[in-house]
């Protein structure tokens, strides 16, 4: 095996590690906010409307912080290289997610806070490791490398979320309950660490001397529109994960409220959508890498993501089935979506400034996150549902505008 491949397979594990530990969050989060859930840790006399705003401020701090020190950790990686920032951010994710744990048990609002802004802070796992790939990939096979990362997150979705809701079912053993899914995934991050630690080189050829920005991640909006090329592709993006967090931020409430889903059925719907983001990334991306300009399928993959959102909102609770006919489709939009939208953005990004270029859109894609969730919370104060209709008709809007900016793409 040579050193790309096997650097290549130890990030694949890395990010495979990653996700499952976010993917066990999907079917205990929203039992922790629902009224009449065994989980319910808010206070009683907290109406349900006041428990979803609260939840989408917690699910906001995670991705505030990653919006804040996500682009530090990318000027550091570029300096000192990818390896260590991998190491220290790794382990901070899994001290989060033993305090998450813990927290829990306490029915500590305040420690869930501080849990998620601990995560965040060193949440600079996937653009760290969207360098490495990066920095040992050749041109021609950058979107179907950056791939991996959609394979990595499909199979932690795959896994993540039946994992979660079998050891938080009390049911299936006794002594399992919401905090036990925290303390699988922080075990697994222990073992990501060491993973790390013992296969992964340090890729980055040439290290740079710049000193830290530590208002980075303000500097890195304002650079939005002011890319050169990469201003075509990095605010479409933004737009797009801005839509894509609507869904995603209430999805699992939605389930559990409109449909009846308890821990095990969300767990298993989510489980289903990774199943088919594996397929996407093996029998589309796999096939069109290389072969196929980023734009071109960018065109066909947005508006297609965006319709499949539209149609969740449309499907009737009686006849919830029609979920697992539309999320193939849904699949199919993000695995295309976020593969060549990175594959375009490397292509475009100078390489001596690779690592500032990912970190300007890890910025872009952390304030997506951190928005919507906040103004999520609120809109499922009249219903919950809507907030996945917006975000169907926020994605087809990024659609609209990659159609006039892509122009300026040669």
């Amino acid at each position: 095996m040579n050193n790309s491949k096997k650097i290549l397979i130890t990030v694949f594990i890395t990010i495979f590690i990653d996700m499952l530990g976010i993917g066990v969050l999907i079917p205990v989060f929203p039992l922790l906010v629902t009224h009449g859930s065994e989980f319910y840790i808010i206070p009683n006399n907290w109406t349900q409307d006041q428990a979803y705003i609260l939840s989408g401020w917690l699910l906001a701090s995670y991705p505030l912080m990653q919006f804040i020190f996500s682009p530090i950790l990318g000027q550091i990686s570029d300096n000192i290289g990818r390896r260590k920032v991998l190491l220290v951010s790794i382990l901070g994710t899994s001290l989060a997610y033993f305090y998450f744990g813990t927290s829990i048990l306490q029915q500590s609002i305040i420690g869930l806070f501080i849990a998620r802004i601990i995560d965040g802070i060193s949440g600079g796992n996937i653009s760290t490791a969207q360098a490495v790939i990066a920095d040992v990939s050749k041109p021609e096979h950058r979107a179907r490398n950056f791939g991996l990362i959609g394979v990595s997150i499909g199979v932690g979705f795959v896994f993540g979320p039946a994992i979660g809701g079998i050891l938080s079912n009390p049911s299936i053993y006794s002594k399992f309950n919401a905090a036990t899914p925290f303390w699988f995934a922080g075990i697994l991050s222990l073992i990501n660490c060491f993973l790390i630690w013992r296969n992964l080189p340090e890729t980055l050829a040439t290290k740079v001397n710049k000193q830290i920005e530590f208002k980075q991640s303000i500097i890195n909006i304002g650079k939005l529109f002011k890319l050169g090329s990469l201003s075509s592709i990095i605010p479409v993006m933004f737009l797009y994960n801005f839509g894509w967090t609507f869904f995603t931020s209430f999805w699992g409430i939605v389930l559990v409220s409109k449909f009846g889903f308890n821990q095990l059925g969300v767990g298993g719907f989510f489980a289903y959508l990774g199943v088919m983001i594996i397929f996407a990334q093996g029998g589309v991306v796999r096939r069109l890498s290389g072969k196929v300009n980023e734009v071109v399928v960018l065109k066909i993959s947005l508006i297609m993501s965006g319709i499949c959102l539209i149609l969740y909102y449309l499907v009737p609770s009686h006849v919830h089935y029609y979920l697992y006919i539309v999320t193939p489709f849904l699949a199919i939009g993000a695995a295309l979506s976020k593969s060549f939208s990175s594959s375009l953005i490397t292509r475009l990004a100078h390489k001596d400034e690779l690592g500032v270029a990912m970190g300007v859109n890890s910025s872009a894609n952390a304030l997506a996150q951190a928005i919507p969730a906040i103004i999520a919370g609120y809109v499922a104060y009249f219903n919950p549902l809507f907030a996945v209709l917006l975000g169907g008709l926020i994605i087809v809007a990024s659609w609209v505008i990659f159609n006039y900016t892509s122009k300026k793409i040669k």
